[in-house]
């Protein structure tokens, strides 16, 4: 076996190593073979050349995360944000309705009819149904999760008392109306606030989703690196034109030709994204939140006349926040969405609803009750909503069709941009070496 004769140091003298990254004096040689290439015409080739390389990759690579930034974002915005709205709209409205149409089954006395009693069944099956959906799409831990979790535990508290308040209505005992309001305390003061407190969130995960899905840095980034390209592509055959006596240097022509198809390409894909984005925003979130709020604010109205009643001369609170919900109402009700028979609804109710307040006021509460749980009254409010909700599935609808048509391309912009950069790479090297090789 062979050995190998290894200089060990004197004993005494000191070992000096050179630092992890080199010596001040060997980076400074290397800092001075890189700009010494400048000087001769195959390094300013090599320096041409380790530019486009530079621009095309960085070009594909942000490429790549563009297309998954603003895909992501509006899969999010669309998948997440939005149906966390609609959900926390459908949460509001079915306790709302459902605390509304308690408080006329209680009117009616005795047992309470059919159709009111089915109604309130299936508005606390809309709301739990409608709280499941919601945790399924608010992170744990988060502010949103906190509200979900609070409502799921409350409806069933709220639904114990309504219960308790209409086996005491059916037996004729006073107490039955302290649990309705107790019921109803809970509905307004907790479950409501909470529902609203949701709705307010999904507000702002519906903005930021917006942002999300723009990307706007990354857009930007990625105009830049296309348009430094395409500049250093025409710059370079501009100099190897006037350098070689050459007029066009087919594979950098190829890269120049690609890249501006990238370019194209991608701001045909991102232009369409961001116009289908406004698009979803000023005719579907934004009305739909809007409108999801005037609905609300007249199922607040419909619970504030019954609980009024209710209350047997002592709902003077109640009543005045139908007075002030109106207001709110009417100017929500100005919407372009929604036609002149919605307005015309609201005002026919208000004045059925004006008609219950004489007759309690007057002292003829029987005939108040009779005309506010009649057909006649039922059937305005019932215009009213369906007219607001239909308005409302409308601009659902077409917020969904946006956001698809916003999401289209985005894929393949994430895919094919890079490839698309790793092409003109390989173009720009073939273009640049066939120059080099001629001054071996």
């Amino acid at each position: 076996m062979s050995t190998a004769l290894v200089a060990r140091p004197a004993p005494g003298t000191q070992v000096t190593r050179e630092p992890a990254g080199g010596s001040p004096a060997a980076r400074q040689r290397g800092l001075k073979r890189l700009t010494g290439l400048r000087h001769t015409s195959p390094g300013r080739l090599q320096l041409i050349l380790g530019g486009l390389l530079t621009l095309a990759v960085l070009a594909g690579l942000v490429a790549g995360i563009t297309g998954s930034a603003t895909s992501s974002g509006t899969s999010d915005l669309g998948g997440r944000a939005q149906p966390l709205l609609v959900q926390a709209e459908t949460i509001y409205s079915a306790l709302a309705d459902a605390d509304t149409t308690a408080a006329q089954a209680f009117l009616a006395g005795g047992l309470e009819p059919a159709v009111l009693t089915t109604r309130y069944n299936e508005d606390l099956d809309r709301a739990t149904t409608a709280l499941t959906s919601a945790a399924r799409l608010t992170p744990d831990g988060s502010e949103a999760a906190a509200a979900v979790r609070v409502l799921s535990s409350g409806v069933a508290r709220y639904a114990a008392l309504v219960a308790t308040a209409k086996a005491d209505n059916r037996q004729g005992l006073p107490v039955g109306s302290s649990y309705l309001s107790a019921a109803s305390e809970l509905n307004r003061q907790t479950l409501l606030p909470q529902a609203q407190g949701l709705f307010r969130l999904a507000q702002r995960e519906v903005d930021a989703g917006y942002a999300g899905a723009r990307s706007t840095g990354w857009t930007v980034l990625f105009a830049v690196l296309l348009l430094s390209l395409i500049a250093a592509l025409v710059l370079a055959q501009r100099y190897l034109s006037r350098a070689t006596r050459r007029t066009f240097n087919v594979p950098l022509v190829g890269a120049t030709a690609l890249t501006v198809l990238l370019a194209l390409g991608s701001m045909f894909v991102l232009a369409g994204q961001q116009s289908h984005l406004g698009t979803a925003a000023d005719t579907g979130s934004t009305p739909t939140a809007q409108l999801a709020e005037a609905r609300i604010l007249a199922l607040r109205e419909r619970g504030d006349e019954a609980l009024t009643l209710a209350a047997h001369g002592s709902g003077g609170a109640y009543e005045q926040d139908f007075k002030d919900t109106d207001e709110s109402l009417t100017r929500a009700l100005e919407n372009r969405y929604l036609p002149d028979a919605t307005r015309t609804d609201h005002r026919q109710y208000v004045g059925a609803h004006q008609q219950v307040r004489g007759l309690d006021d007057a002292g003829d509460y029987e005939s108040a009750v009779k005309v506010a749980i009649g057909d006649t009254t039922s059937r305005r409010f019932g215009s009213l909503t369906n007219g607001i909700g239909s308005v409302l599935d409308e601009r659902k609808a077409a917020f969904t069709e946006e956001i698809d048509a916003a999401g289209r391309g985005l894929g393949v912009l994430t895919v094919l941009g890079p490839l698309v950069a790793v092409a003109i790479c390989v173009l720009a090297v073939s273009g640049i070496r066939a120059r080099l090789a001629e001054y071996r």
